[in-house]
């Protein structure tokens, strides 16, 4: 399984928000809404072996399953409609436990911290970030987590966080991407079991 998760410092927490300016009214959830589509979305298919927890201002975690993910197109707006119904249904998410909204995606009442402990223990975090270790110097993870930060660079605290509990922190490259475009490139860097196998 493959996981990725990425921080909204701006993101909406309530389902208000315009689909026609998601740059703008909407705290860049544009930028969201592209990783979502990087990590599923493919030619003719969608991963089924991926999950996304998107944390949206350290209050809600909306987490999209592709083993049972429907209705998500290649384009941002519907994607931000489907985050929206998951903003929609925010009150039905009792404490940790989850709100199903539409098939595969569901939204908790988590911020970074609680969403970064509970996902260690099933998965091995490493860091996305521009100063970090080449990726072509480690091995593969089992069970990768990737973890990402909007157009924000990661906060002290989850700085803090991710020091604790990261195995490694990597760069994609020597060019400074947007985080979509480094999901990309990780999922290529999975596929061909780090750069060796085509």
């Amino acid at each position: 399984m493959r996981q990725f998760l990425i921080v909204g410092h701006e993101a909406p927490t309530t389902p208000s928000f315009s689909l026609d300016d998601l740059a703008g009214g909407a705290g860049r959830l544009d930028i969201l809404c592209r990783c979502v589509t990087s990590a599923f979305v493919r030619s003719h298919g969608i991963r089924e072996d991926v999950r996304v927890h998107l944390v949206l201002n350290d209050q809600f975690t909306i987490q999209f399953d592709g083993s049972n993910l429907k209705r998500l197109n290649p384009d941002e707006r519907s994607t931000a409609a489907l985050i929206r119904t998951a903003l929609e249904n925010r009150e039905n998410a009792i404490g940790h436990m989850p709100a199903e909204s539409t098939p595969g995606v569901s939204i908790r009442r988590m911020g970074f911290a609680e969403t970064v402990e509970k996902l260690k223990t099933e998965t091995t975090p490493i860091r996305l970030h521009e100063t970090g270790t080449p990726i072509v110097d480690i091995d593969p993870p089992d069970d990768p987590l990737f973890v990402l930060s909007d157009h924000h660079s990661f906060t002290n605290d989850e700085s803090d966080q991710l020091n604790d509990v990261t195995e490694h922190q990597v760069r994609v490259g020597p060019v400074i991407l947007h985080a979509d475009h480094a999901i990309t490139i990780a999922h290529n860097y999975l596929d061909t079991s780090g750069y060796e196998k085509y």
